[in-house]
């Protein structure tokens, strides 16, 4: 089982450079940076969440954040954790996964959700009860983006005529994108549109082995390979994530305080030997 590392990358906490080296020197396979694009400063989305930590509204730029890890290290995979499509031009989006994934040697994992705060997504233009339909299509749309010479995408809610955009990725069919999400329909949209499953720690043991059995028989009955499952957030515990690896999950992602650099060192530090113990 692989092992990885996430932190949100805000402009109080280490810089992304610096912590991608000290990740990849420990061993971790990967680095995942979540993002939001703003928090909507309201006294509704206080109501409808409460209070969020500070760095929810302080992350750097997804993507600025991304390439600055890829150019500090050689061989970790850098991820988004995820990235909030919804919100975002999927024109854009797939140039900038495009660039990163081509720059950095095709090292790139795209984890992708609809994301949670209503009024985050309201604010981008896109109606909350539609976002996992927007989602769909914008990763549908960037994968024609990535795979086609001269592609083009006509759906509900993407809709363009024939284009052309360079550079294309490592791989022509794009990275593996991650579907983030623990809800009923999430297993479905993997298979629509995702290679592999994200969903976040916390899951009963009991069900997340029953919905990874379900996900990887529906991938056989639909002619897919097996789906890889990579557990977010997961506790830098050695039970826990034995458990994980007899479960059948392929990556666990441990979270680092979004904090100064000696602080994270020191949390990676203490993490190191579960590298030795799980990752081969």
């Amino acid at each position: 089982m692989k092992l990885g590392i996430a932190m949100f990358p805000a402009d109080f906490a280490i810089r992304p450079d610096e912590l991608a080296r000290a990740v990849e020197e420990r061993g971790f396979e990967s680095l995942f940076l979540p993002e939001h694009t703003h928090l909507p400063a309201t006294e509704r989305t206080r109501a409808e969440v409460g209070d969020l930590p500070a760095h929810f509204a302080r992350t750097h730029d997804l993507f600025v954040a991304l390439g600055h890890a890829a150019a500090a290290t050689r061989e970790l995979l850098v991820a988004s954790g995820i990235c909030l499509l919804a919100q975002r031009d999927p024109i854009v989006t797939a140039k900038a996964v495009a660039s990163l994934d081509a720059l950095s040697g095709g090292r790139v994992l795209f984890g992708v959700g609809a994301g949670w705060i209503t009024e985050e997504v309201a604010n981008h233009g896109v109606a909350p009860e539609r976002r996992w339909a927007v989602l769909a299509e914008r990763v549908k749309a960037m994968r024609a983006i990535w795979a086609d010479e001269i592609a083009e995408f006509h759906g509900a809610h993407v809709d363009f005529g024939p284009l052309w955009s360079w550079p294309k990725p490592h791989r022509r069919s794009g990275p593996p994108v991650l579907v983030g999400g623990s809800g009923p329909h999430v297993l479905r949209r993997v298979l629509d549109f995702g290679d592999e499953w994200m969903p976040h720690a916390g899951m009963p043991m009991a069900e997340l082995s029953a919905r990874i059995t379900a996900l990887r028989a529906a991938a056989r009955d639909a002619g897919r390979a097996r789906v890889p499952v990579t557990v977010f957030g997961a506790d830098a515990d050695a039970a826990a994530l034995e458990d994980l690896h007899e479960t059948g999950v392929d990556r666990a992602v441990l979270y680092a305080p979004p904090a100064d650099a000696a602080t994270v060192h020191r949390f990676l530090d203490a993490a190191a030997p579960l590298v030795a113990r799980f990752q081969h």
